[in-house]
């Protein structure tokens, strides 16, 4: 990364007041970690609930910053080289909002409620068989995060795809107008964060902010099996696209699909031609993933060939839907965060994995708590339950006082209590799964991030 930008330009971006520095020394990089500055970084200072990055200020100097951001609100930092300002968090937007200007290629931005992470690879995997392409890494899709992607950006990349979430209105809003693309997609709208933004309704509302970034010629590309999203065909003032399964109104759509424990195969027409595709991704979600991802690839004149072939080499990343097969048994970790469509997915993948493996195999159920659902929580949690049963679940395990609520269901629905186990902690129920795991079980652990259901993965490869 290189700014190329002084003090002083970089101080009339975030509309900041230069203290003790020489406004025309060079900036070559921007950090919010003291521990990651080198000669002639800028240290931003952010306060968060655990921490308050004014105190490393002195220590990021030191170590090189050729001066650092500071709320102006903080104790005064007697010659120490700073820009002051009001909100460091919005200078930081500020910055990686000029920075983004200086590159004319093609930008997606993502939101939607569940796959986003999914959908940014497989777009990524798609864009990156024609473009030098970045995408968003990690959970790095926040209003911190977006700003250090943003930073990435070299002059060697030729597109970007860059993620973006939220839990309430507003953030949305703020990341769309730094990252300034020109291609929206929206995944879908379930109920993941109902608890800040009250209904489906208010998180599509949240979600559709993404518009407000969108450049004047962009292209919006949407779920059409979605009831929400679909209901605003013809009403976006934007080129909008559509893909979808079941609804054959799409622009694209997926049929003579063929789904495996491994990955999928389908068949999509493009320009009057059919295409078959090859998904390593286990599950119809990835479907849809891939049909938004050839809806880019359409949009930036990508080959067909490249499409599929970006398509087939997309993995999952982090702990989704991660197989590891042990001598014993099947573990699939899919632990990174859960609501209730993710839910519906993984069973789904859970009952392909032990239908193809035949013969003694299982399907165990690890559930935790689905959080931030507020006054939905129970009912979601008991409808999970009543999936159990419905999808022929043969052994389900529950951790959290939440999740009490989809052994309920799962027992209302018909599934026998003595093949239900309820725990407080992972402890408690990595106790349990050491006695009742059998020869031949596919092992599905599922839970929102905060439950720490790697815990389990962990102990089941000890085993």
């Amino acid at each position: 990364m290189e700014l190329c930008m002084n003090i002083k330009t970089l101080a009339q971006a975030v509309g900041g007041e230069i203290r003790n520095c020489n406004g025309d020394d060079i900036v070559k990089d921007v950090v919010r970690d003291d521990r990651e500055v080198k000669e002639g970084a800028v240290f931003v200072a952010l306060s968060g609930e655990n921490n308050n990055g004014h105190r490393f200020v002195r220590r990021a100097v030191e170590r090189g910053a050729v001066c650092c951001v500071v709320n102006k609100s903080e104790d005064d930092f007697g010659t120490l080289p700073v820009v002051a300002v009001e909100d460091t968090y919005k200078a930081l937007r500020d910055i990686a909002s000029y920075y983004r200007d200086r590159f004319n290629i093609p930008v997606v931005g993502i939101t939607g409620s569940v796959g986003k992470t999914s959908t940014k690879g497989m777009i990524a995997s798609v864009l990156a068989q024609e473009y030098n392409t970045l995408k968003t890494e990690g959970n790095y899709n926040n209003e911190v995060g977006v700003p250090l992607t943003l930073f990435r950006l070299s002059d060697d990349n030729e597109a970007a795809v860059i993620e973006m979430g939220m839990s309430g209105f507003g953030e949305i809003s703020r990341l769309t107008r730094i990252v300034k693309p020109d291609t929206a997609v929206i995944t879908n709208i379930g109920i993941s964060h109902i608890e800040h933004l009250g209904s489906r309704e208010g998180i599509l509302k949240a979600k559709m902010e993404i518009l407000e970034g969108l450049s004047v010629d962009g292209t919006v590309i949407l779920n059409g099996d979605d009831d929400l999203l679909w209901s605003k065909n013809g009403d976006i003032d934007y080129e909008t696209l559509y893909f979808g399964i079941n609804n054959p109104a799409c622009d694209v759509v997926a049929t003579d699909i063929k789904l495996y424990s491994s990955g999928s195969e389908f068949t999509v027409k493009i320009d009057g031609e059919d295409y078959r595709f090859e998904t390593n991704a286990p599950g119809a979600h990835h479907i849809y993933n891939a049909l938004a991802a050839i809806l880019v690839g359409y949009r930036y004149n990508i080959s067909v060939e490249s499409m599929i072939k970006g398509v087939h080499d997309f993995a999952p990343e982090g702990l989704r839907q991660v197989r590891t097969e042990y001598d014993r048994f099947t573990v699939i970790n899919d632990c990174y965060n859960a609501c209730p469509d993710s839910m519906e997915s993984g069973m789904d993948v859970l009952a392909l994995t032990a239908s193809e493996r035949g013969g003694n195999a299982r399907k165990v159920a690890c559930l935790a708590d689905m959080l931030e659902l507020g006054d939905a929580a129970e009912r979601a949690h008991i409808n999970v339950g009543k999936m159990c049963a419905k999808k022929g679940i043969d052994c389900l395990i529950t951790i959290g006082e939440m999740a009490g609520n989809i052994a309920k269901g799962a027992i209302e629905a018909g599934l026998n209590p003595s093949d239900v186990y309820e725990f407080e902690d992972n402890a408690a129920a990595i106790a349990k799964l050491n006695s009742i795991i059998r020869d031949g079980d596919v092992i599905w652990i599922k839970g929102s991030r905060g439950m720490h259901l790697e815990k389990i993965a962990d102990a089941l490869a000890n085993l």
